[in-house]
């Protein structure tokens, strides 16, 4: 399958993005998805269907559409909507006053109003009647069919009264009722591109060029030559070009947009650092390890931008009712005619009634409802560092009472430290660590590693003998040391080290836990949620990680062999549990994929980002408490928006058909409602602030 994105233009409503999505699934082996918000699709399809056979399905509905651009070129609202705005609006205020205060009217001043409103209903509604027209050839009807028909309906009626010289006026009702759809129509756009703001913000991290050495001379080349392995220079206050690795000098990395770590993070060589970060104040070499499409950066936005295109399950509901909504509100409109003309009501009274249901009724915010809170959810989740990758996990949290956590990597750094020395009676501790350094300075070992990092100035060491199984050995300051592992106590790794046949003291290491994690797991436990640690590790190891952070030994699940990690999450999935798992190994990807949510740490295996449903670029645990309540969060303000959406519409369309509403004010009503539903929406841009 072949994946393509469209640009759509000419959508105006919910149902307009659902006869979109209709001709596009309707070719063979398409699967689309029609966002009306970012007026995207995106379409799965094989290699019989081009990208032209898509662009022609959508152009054969009435609408327009082009392959998708950078969204990061996106940066403004439609520049020609403010002057339509202005125009009409200019043209409406005299049109409203002489139509609604007596007082001011004088003779022929019926006239007038015709010439101020002709062009308000000809100019400043023209994109609706184009829209209504283009739909209508293809059958189809929409928003701008209910606008289109009210407005040109009030316009004619009043016209033709002017002109026979009899007949009620409702010239004030064409020229309201346009002017209030076009300023919701240009705060919607507004609004909804703010809505978008987080992702073009991440799409303009990236380096345009970078300063490569080659030869010894520094070469600034454009991004699209920068290749792996090769070193470049990054000065204070410019940003990193790509992933890679410090070869030379030392700085300090904001990496805020990235990560939303507001702390700068200290490198030096041997460092990792991302593509996008802002060098704070030294001059660094850095070996590029990847580049393009497979940066950490580049991964991001595409994360982000597929969950922004994405439906979550609850808005086809939504769409659904768009789809029958516009026919069912021209039959209601009809039947408010036949209805009040049928009662003996006069015949003004039945055209506005049946006016005021076509403009009130338009379904604007049905449409927005869903998507603009997605949009703004999984950018807000993106600047804090919290990748959602399909908007159908927002629903997939609710519920969630149980996180099960792994311990290497996630709660722990998964690096191992010296977190004792215990040395012998008589013997000095420093001593004991330096000379154990000293000898495994030559060793390649987890262990060794961690010995040496603990110890400034390493001796030289010599006659190294490597014992696998056993240990090492080497003279140093010329006695012979050996550095013999001990096994496990307490939950810590222990190696004895030994000179002139004595045991001259203990090194206990752990693998450190993060400082973050205790208060993540008390951030879990004040949310109601049961946090669970689930290890290949012995028991002992496990249960002293457990007490640090704050997780009961009833919790702990300890020596599981990594096939059986899922077998774990599904057996507390069989007790009615709804579970998260937080990984980031190879051998979590299963659990990942098994449970409800799969949270993959930013800082793991490839393979367990791409099993995850969300992944925390941090590596914090911290944000897996904010990732739930975000989730949660942004799906509230879901429920909130199809709630108005919804009960807007069923309250405002009875009340019009009663003729209990002036068009007029149902035109400023709808405009007001798609507005106050983005707007809402917009509100989930201050999470975590």
């Amino acid at each position: 399958m072949t994946t393509t994105d469209l640009e759509l233009r000419g959508m105006n409503c919910a149902s307009c993005a659902a006869r979109v999505e209709r001709v596009l699934n309707q070719l063979d082996g398409v699967h689309a998805t029609v966002n009306f918000a970012v007026e995207r699709a995106h379409v799965e399809h094989g290699p019989t269907v081009s990208a032209r056979d898509l662009i022609s399905a959508v152009e054969s509905a009435g609408y327009q559409a082009s392959l998708s651009r950078d969204p990061a070129l996106d940066d403004a609202p439609e520049a020609a909507l403010p002057a339509r705005l202005i125009g009409s609006a200019a043209l409406a205020i005299p049109v409203v006053a002489l139509s609604m205060v007596p007082a001011w009217q004088f003779s022929g001043w019926q006239w007038l109003v015709l010439a101020l409103t002709t062009p308000i209903v000809a100019w400043g509604g023209y994109p609706f009647h184009r829209a209504a027209l283009a739909g209508a050839r293809h059958g189809a009807s929409t928003m701008d069919t209910l606008v289109s028909l009210g407005t040109l309906a009030a316009y004619l009626w009043s016209a033709i009264a002017v002109i026979t010289g009899s007949g009620h006026l409702y010239f004030e009702v064409a020229a309201a009722v346009t002017v209030f759809l076009l300023a919701g129509r240009y705060a919607e756009s507004r609004a909804k591109h703010s809505a978008g703001a987080a992702l073009r913000t991440l799409l303009t991290l990236g380096a345009k060029d970078a300063a490569v050495l080659r030869d010894g001379a520094e070469v600034r080349v454009p991004m699209a030559e920068l290749h792996v392995g090769d070193v470049f220079v990054v000065r204070p206050g410019e940003r990193v070009a790509t992933d890679g690795v410090v070869v030379e000098g030392a700085s300090a990395l904001d990496t805020s947009a990235l990560t939303g770590e507001p702390v700068p993070v200290d490198v030096g060589p041997g460092d990792d650092v991302l593509g996008g970060a802002v060098n704070t104040y030294g001059r660094v070499l850095v070996r590029a390890v990847k580049v393009g499409a497979d940066t950490q950066l580049a991964r991001m936005a595409r994360l982000v931008a597929d969950a922004q295109n994405g439906k979550a399950a609850i808005q086809r509901l939504a769409d659904r009712v768009s789809a029958v909504f516009v026919p069912a509100v021209l039959a209601i409109a009809a039947a408010t005619l036949a209805g009040w003309l049928l009662a003996g009501q006069p015949a003004a009274a039945a055209f506005t009634a049946a006016v005021a249901v076509l403009v009130i009724a338009c379904p604007c915010a049905l449409g927005l409802a869903t998507p603009t809170a997605i949009l703004v959810g999984t950018g807000r989740g993106a600047q804090l560092g919290i990748l959602i990758k399909d908007p159908q996990v927002l629903e997939a949290v609710h519920g969630i009472d149980t996180v099960v956590l792994d311990k290497t990597g996630t709660v722990t750094t998964g690096v191992m430290t010296v977190d004792a020395v215990e040395p012998a009676a008589g013997e000095d501790a420093d001593t004991v660590l330096a000379r154990a350094a000293a000898v495994e300075s030559a060793s390649e070992h987890p262990v060794a590693a961690a010995i040496v990092a603990a110890v400034a100035d390493v001796a030289p060491v010599a006659n190294f003998v490597n014992d696998p199984g056993t240990g090492v050995s080497g003279d140093v300051d010329g006695v012979t040391v050996s550095v013999v592992k001990a096994g496990q106590s307490d939950g810590r790794t222990s190696v004895d080290v030994i000179w002139d046949d004595r045991v001259r003291g203990v090194i206990r290491l752990v693998d450190a836990v993060k400082p973050t994690s205790a208060q993540a797991i008390s951030q879990l436990r004040d949310m109601g949620i049961r946090p669970v640690l689930l290890t290949g590790d012995n028991a002992a190891v496990a249960l002293r990680v457990a007490a640090e952070v704050g997780i009961d030994p009833a919790d702990v699940i300890a020596e599981v062999l990594p096939t059986d990690k899922a077998d774990a999450v599904k057996s507390l999935q069989a007790q009615g549990l709804r579970v998260a798992m937080v990984g980031d190994g190879v051998n979590d990807s299963v659990a990942l994929a098994t449970a409800d949510i799969g949270m993959a740490m930013g800082t793991g295996t490839d393979a367990a980002i791409e099993a995850g449903d969300l992944t925390l670029v941090r590596g914090d645990l911290r944000t897996v408490p904010t990732a739930l309540q975000l989730s949660a969060r942004t799906l509230s303000t879901i429920r909130a928006n199809l709630f108005w959406a919804f009960g807007y519409n069923v309250a405002a369309i009875p009340l019009a058909a009663l003729g209990l509403l002036n068009p007029m004010i149902a035109g400023a009503a709808m405009a007001c409602s798609s507005v106050l539903v983005v707007a809402n929406s917009l509100r989930l841009k201050r999470f975590g602030r």
